[in-house]
Formats: C-alpha cells, structure tokens, sequence
C-alpha cells in the first residue's frame, strides 16, 4: 500500500443535535481523525430520539471551528429537494472558506426524505440519471464562467457561480450497486461504500465494478479516494456492544423492507420489530481493540483507503477518545507506506 490511510469520523445527523454534533466534529480533529463525514437527511430513521440537521449550515459551522480535517457528505441527494445548482454554489462557497477540505459526496437518495415534501419517488434507473446529470451540472458551475445547460432533468441559462476555489470541490460517488459503483470508477473523485454486508459483494460486485469504470475512462487503479463507512461497536460486554446498535436498527432492513417509506415513525416500527443481533449483523462488534483492527484490516486489504468509523452509541466522546487512543495509532503502523513506495 503506497497511499496512506486516511481514517474519518461519520457524525451522525440522524442521532444527535447540531450543536453536540459540531463539538464532535472538533474533537475528532483533536484526537487525531483525518475527515469527518456527515449525512444530509430531512427526516431521520428513528422517530424517537432522531434528529436531522442540515448538513449544509452545519458543515459552514464546523469548517470554522477546525483547521485539519476534511469535511464532506455521506451523503447528499443533489436532485430533488436541492437542485443542483443551488448545491454547486452551495459548495462553491464551501470550498472558499475552506480550500482543500471540502468534499461532496452524493447519492441517488431515499424516499424518506423527499417524499414527504410532496415530491415523486421515480424507479432506481432515473434516480441514477439524476443524478448522473446533475454532477455534470455542478461541474460545469465550477468549471466555466457563463452555463447554459439543457439536461433531461436539469436546466440553467447564463448561469455562473460567482464564488468557487481555484480546484474545484471533489465529488464522491456513494453506492451499493454496481451500476453506481462503475459511473463511480469513470467519473468520480471518489467512491463511498458501506460495511457489514456479504465479502462477495465487495469482492465480486463492487469492487470489479468500480475497476471496470476506471478502465474504460482510461484511469489509473489508484486514481481515486474508495471510502468505506466502517460500522463498529466497542464496550466492555458483547452485550453491551450489540445493544448500542439498537438506534441504527433500520439499517438491518432489507432494500425490500424499507422500500418506498417516506415516515420515520412506520421505518422505527419496522425496525423494532427485529431482534437485537440482526440489528448488530452490520457492526464490528467485539470487546478487544485488537479484533476491531483485525476485522477493519480485511476492508483496507480490499483496497479502501479511507476509513470513516460510525459508532452507534449514545457516548461520541467516550468513543472518540478510545479509537484515537487504541485504534487509529495500530492502523496508522500497520498500513503505514514503506519507505521504498
């Protein structure tokens, strides 16, 4: 391995208030993490005790609050709630403030949070088209000085962003099919995927996909960020460890299970009805700091080189503490680059 590994913190939206979430996003700087990455909701999963900030104020908030870490989305939907337009400039002004730290990562979104404000939920192949689109919208915005741009779904005339950094902000691909994963590999700066599910997903859809696409846009297998979002639970119990997964329940819903729902009371219904260990099934969940370094080393010799850790439980800072103690300086030693690469 030549590049080395960045290790992120994913914050999430869905569990806690902005304000505590933003002093998570310093602490984690403080600690040692590299990135923080947060999710762009409308609506949480879980009704009770959900939340859902706006990720695109929040980010504003935190970029000026730290000074290291990368900052981005896991992800954001530019395509129905937001046009993409309004999220070129958003980012725009983003990468002003903060040049070099900031990333969009994108996706072709759930029910959950564009149903609800009375907007159509279209089948996966014109979601993917979308959003497909709407990346080279943004890209033009930040690209040229005066847009006109007649897409299937999109349009704008004579439109310019007046303010945007000299590079242009990095758009990453999040995606757990291979059709995505491929427009990840020929088009993106990066690709965000997420752990937990069967090896051979990775290893024969996924990851072929993704070097497929890279293939046939004539780029180099190293020639983009892959981010997997670790999921990981560590406590002084196994029990312990799976009960603090309880809240990201509706994660162990199958795409058929959750299909089409637009309320976060009926997704915390369905949820609740699963028992506790199908709930853990996405999770490293052990008690021994060393198990959880064995396990994430299996997705860093797949090939990720970015590491975004997502913890379940209710102490962010208690967890933060312990992986920027025991976790992060094992990984940093043991997939540090050779002095020959």
């Amino acid at each position: 391995m030549t590049v080395p590994l960045r290790i992120g913190y994913k914050a999430s939206a869905e569990q806690f208030d902005p304000g505590h979430l933003a002093d998570l996003a310093v602490l984690a700087e403080e600690v040692g993490f590299d990135s923080v990455f947060i999710s762009d909701h409308f609506q949480p999963w879980m009704h009770e005790g959900g939340h859902a900030p706006a990720a695109l104020p929040w980010l504003g908030a935190v970029g000026a609050r730290t000074s290291r870490v990368l900052l981005g989305t896991s992800v954001l939907t530019p395509t129905f709630r937001y046009h993409p337009g309004v999220i070129a400039q958003a980012f725009g002004t983003l990468g002003v403030l903060y040049p070099g730290r900031i990333i969009l990562g994108v996706g072709t979104g759930e029910a959950l949070n564009e149903v609800t404000l009375g907007l159509d939920w279209p089948d996966a192949p014109e979601r993917f088209q979308r959003m497909k689109e709407s990346i080279a919208l943004m890209r033009a915005l930040w690209q040229d000085d005066r847009v006109t741009f007649e897409g299937t779904y999109y349009s704008v005339k004579d439109a310019t962003v007046y303010d945007r950094p000299d590079v242009p902000v990095p758009v990453y691909i999040g995606a757990s099919g291979p059709a995505a994963t491929r427009l990840a590999g020929r088009v993106a700066d990066g690709y965000i995927t997420t752990s937990g599910k069967k090896p051979e997903l990775y290893t024969e859809t996924l990851l072929p996909a993704l070097h497929e696409g890279l293939e046939k846009a004539g780029r180099a297998p190293d020639a983009i960020d892959t981010l997997m979002e670790v999921k990981v639970s560590l406590a002084d119990t196994v029990a312990e460890a799976q009960e603090k997964t309880r809240f990201w329940a509706p994660l162990a819903l199958s795409p058929e299970e959750k299909m089409g729902i637009h309320d976060p009371v009926e997704m915390q219904r369905r949820a609740a009805a699963l028992p506790t260990e199908r709930a853990a099934a996405r999770f490293i969940v052990s008690t021994d700091p060393a198990e959880h370094v064995e396990r994430i080393a299996e997705y860093v010799h797949l090939g990720f080189r970015h590491l975004v850790f997502h913890d379940p439980g209710a102490d962010q800072e208690s967890f933060l503490r312990l992986y920027g103690a025991e976790i992060l300086p094992r990984l940093r030693h043991r997939f540090a680059p050779s002095a020959s690469a």
